[in-house]
């Protein structure tokens, strides 16, 4: 960034106008450093953002950047790094442990890890006694075939975890949160399972975007 006038440098804006007045450019530019010969880093955010929006970026695999110019293997994990960083601080508690009240909580706790999904992703939360989130599984990625996901492997997590009840949570990529006919088949039939197990199924929620829909809260179940 030498070779920009001072005040046109990302670091210097920063520290005297405040990071909310820098561009999405000059803001990944501050994190990266230094650009490429012949490409100064500022240059290269600029073309980063007139390829891909900064949701698609957050989510942009190594590979994918890789074929920006100037984005080599190191800037690639950088990129990934901060927008990791910036999911965990969005489900941040300094709690010990977030207790689980009602659907609304599920959702808030859930959402950022799971809202830019492009495929239908299958998790579940397995709570303590007090419903306190012990830790979130994922139990299958890709088309969901419902047939592929079995109680057995959502038990085997949730008796690993010890746990005393499980949430079961998926995505409607499509963004519509309506339950199919064969949520509710799988639903039930994991509640089934789990009466046998000792193992309360508390709630199953359909991530969609921007909303969720609770079969608890629907009565489906």
């Amino acid at each position: 960034m030498k070779d920009l006038p001072s005040m046109e440098r990302p670091r210097e804006r920063l520290l005297k106008c405040g990071a909310d007045a820098l561009s999405d450019a000059e803001l990944l530019a501050i994190i990266l450093g230094t650009g490429t010969k012949g490409m100064n880093i500022v240059t290269i955010c600029q073309h980063v953002f007139q390829n891909m929006s900064l949701k698609k970026l957050s989510r942009s695999p190594a590979a994918e950047l890789m074929k920006i110019p100037g984005i080599g293997q190191s800037k690639a994990c950088q990129i990934i790094s901060v927008f990791e960083l910036s999911r965990r601080l969005e489900t941040y508690t300094e709690e010990p442990k977030r207790k689980i009240k009602e659907p609304e909580d599920i959702y808030k706790y859930i959402y950022p890890k799971i809202r830019e999904e492009k495929q239908e992703k299958f998790m579940i939360l397995c709570l303590d006694t007090k419903n306190q989130i012990i830790s979130d599984v994922t139990i299958f990625v890709g088309g969901l075939d419902f047939s592929i996901v079995q109680p057995r492997e959502i038990f085997k997590s949730a008796l690993l975890e010890s746990a005393a009840s499980i949430i079961l949570i998926h995505n409607h990529p499509s963004g519509d949160p309506t339950p199919s006919r064969e949520d509710i088949i799988i639903t039930n039939r994991v509640i089934e399972s789990g009466k046998l197990l000792g193992v309360h199924v508390w709630d199953h929620l359909i991530i969609g975007d921007g909303c969720y829909i609770s079969l608890k809260e629907k009565e489906y179940i």
